[in-house]
């Protein structure tokens, strides 16, 4: 009996949470599946009425805005967080003094809150009180810088925003692939002569491909998920200028009451993440195998 037990206690250790996680994370969605079939309201209701929920989604012109935005938001943020998280490691890679406090400088964004993060940015750039009132009280008084007001170019302050609180993690994930390096297969190139920016195109990088896809995964599940980024900064204007899909399934659900729609943009942009993470995963699970 006792052998049997201590076999069998780390399954009874983990039962509880495997309980709550099939409850309140599958249960959960599987309940959103099932709403997003209905012609829930307000409240909602379980009868099954086929597809009608994505087929007024799909229809809607808000929601075309909201992946239009998230296209622009998430390619934006994904490249540009990448290619300046990879600059910074690059530079604290050549093992300067001050490296310790320009790491901490570069990694402070994300020991903040999207929302911090949002109204910071929301201060700076209000045309009222931040850089443009800023520039305009040294003198140039023809400056003008109103993206956030702007309902054409408000969405590229959230990209300036979202990259500003993102690019230190992709810093660090880049700094930790550098240091992993072989030591050895850098200096035998330096040995032959070869240059410095040709034994990072050549050697470093093509070595740290698994990186690469690990920032990008963790960068586009920020980008689908982003919510109170946007909530902070612009608030979905000018309008719904700076929608995206989260505040649209936020806003049917609490602001319209209807419950259907936003089960049905939920189910959405959990489809889009697991094509994003599943062949992921798979990929790892098969090398792992391998």
């Amino acid at each position: 009996m006792m052998e049997w037990m201590e076999k069998q206690m780390p399954k009874l250790v983990l039962a509880p949470s495997f309980a709550a996680s099939l409850i309140f994370v599958y249960g959960f969605i599987g309940w959103t599946a099932w709403v997003s079939l209905t012609k829930s309201k307000l409240l909602p209701r379980y009868d099954i009425v086929g597809y009608i929920q994505y087929q007024r989604l799909f229809d809607s012109p808000r929601w075309d805005m909201a992946l239009s935005n998230l296209f622009v938001f998430g390619f934006l943020f994904i490249v540009i967080s990448m290619l300046l998280g990879l600059v910074l490691a690059i530079l604290l890679d050549q093992k300067i003094r001050t490296e310790g406090v320009i790491r901490t400088i570069y990694l402070y964004p994300m020991a903040l809150s999207l929302i911090v993060t949002g109204t910071a940015w929301k201060w700076i750039l209000n045309p009222g009180l931040g850089f443009e009132a800023m520039i305009q009280s040294w003198g140039w008084d023809s400056f003008t810088f109103g993206w956030l007001v702007d309902p054409d170019m408000a969405i590229y302050t959230v990209v300036i925003a979202g990259v500003w609180q993102a690019s230190g993690f992709v810093m660090a994930l880049f700094l930790a692939g550098l240091r992993s390096v072989d030591q050895e297969i850098i200096k035998a190139a330096q040995v032959d002569g070869i240059p410095t920016w040709r034994i990072y195109s050549s050697i470093i990088l093509p070595s740290m491909a698994a990186i690469f896809l690990s920032a990008f995964i963790v960068l586009a599940h920020l980008a689908i998920k982003s919510f109170d980024l946007v909530i902070a900064l612009t608030g979905g204007g000018p309008g719904y200028a700076t929608d995206l899909p989260a505040t649209y399934m936020y806003t049917m659900a609490f602001s319209r009451g209807d419950i259907g729609q936003a089960a049905s943009s939920a189910m959405v942009m959990m489809m889009v993440v697991f094509a994003i993470v599943v062949p992921y995963l798979y990929s790892e699970l098969r090398t792992r195998n391998d």
